[in-house]
């Protein structure tokens, strides 16, 4: 049943981001592991589009907002209003199920604090007073390239926040011939129908615990996470924070490949998109020319790939 409908969720979104099968199946086992997903690329590539093709596909309640230097806190979390002699909490544009914030690294660093706590708790304190946000509550994020005219660098505690980070890239010939005969004169984001609802989102993420992990993968995503903090050209390696999301993203890949079980493949697979961003290179690394992705798969050839006889029991 969870197949079947997570082929009619990448379908749907597949009718508005052409070429891209492998960077939505990621997005989409993000979501079921219950962790964010930052999408930065060049503008233009289709990286809101994306967002928007999964909030309509899983049919979740959604709020956007477009980050500009002028966007407040009080925006993100909402605030609080006397209303004849009452506090009232106005909500902000966190409060639904899926958040989607456009371009967040055009914002000021004060705004961008603003979701920490949310990310990480599901929560918004406002004048001392703690509002849980929906459950589930997944926030998909944008951001243009660093560098780019207008950019605020996200700091390393948001970035640990964010389980994966994604690059769509452009599309192939064939794609964008298929983008001019499908958007000729219509907007093909009203063709993504909802698939499943928010509750069966729920169940999906609580059923992905009951994915098992013998001990030796466990041991194979400590010790390649441990080796970053270790290495001579990071400056800062993954958080226990990074080695949860790891795992939960080895499983989600698992189930969407119909196994209850998580291999060691499954973790490679995912390995450089849960832990690229998280990595902090020293200026001598970054000097040398070496990239976060380039130390990922030099520690992934040299770590020892635990056997799998046979079906896990």
């Amino acid at each position: 049943m969870i197949i079947e409908q997570s082929e009619q969720i990448l379908r749907e979104v597949g009718k508005v981001l052409m070429g891209k099968q492998e960077v939505i199946e990621k997005v989409l086992m993000a979501i079921y592991a219950g962790g964010h997903i930052l999408l930065e690329d060049t503008p233009g590539v289709g990286k809101t589009t994306l967002a928007l093709g999964f909030s309509r596909a899983l049919g979740m309640d959604y709020k956007r907002i477009q980050f500009t230097p002028d966007t407040m806190p009080s925006d993100i979390v909402g605030y609080t209003v006397l209303v004849q002699s009452k506090v009232e909490y106005r909500p902000g544009a966190v409060n639904a199920n899926l958040f989607l914030g456009d371009e967040i690294n055009r914002t000021s660093p004060k705004t961008q604090s603003a979701l920490l706590e949310c990310m990480e708790e599901g929560s918004v304190t406002v004048d001392g007073v703690t509002h849980p946000l929906p459950k589930p509550f997944i926030c998909i994020a944008t951001q243009n390239p660093v560098g780019m005219a207008g950019t605020q660098p996200l700091p390393e505690s948001q970035l640990d926040r964010f389980m994966i980070k994604l690059s769509i890239g452009y599309p192939d010939t064939e794609s964008q011939i298929r983008i001019l005969e499908e958007k000729s004169g219509q907007n093909t984001m009203d063709n993504v129908k909802p698939v499943v609802t928010r509750d069966i989102v729920l169940e999906i993420q609580n059923y992905l615990s009951t994915i098992r992990m013998t001990r030796d993968v466990m041991e194979y995503i400590t010790v390649l996470c441990e080796r970053t903090r270790s290495h001579e050209g990071v400056e800062l390696g993954i958080s226990p924070r990074g080695i949860i999301a790891l795992s939960r993203m080895a499983r989600a890949k698992a189930l969407l490949s119909e196994r209850d079980y998580v291999t060691p493949e499954d973790v490679r697979a995912v390995f450089i998109d849960v832990c690229a961003h998280r990595v902090i290179l020293r200026p001598q690394a970054r000097m040398k020319g070496e990239t976060a992705e380039i130390i990922l798969r030099q520690i992934m050839a040299e770590t020892k790939v635990p056997s799998m006889p046979g079906r896990v029991k």
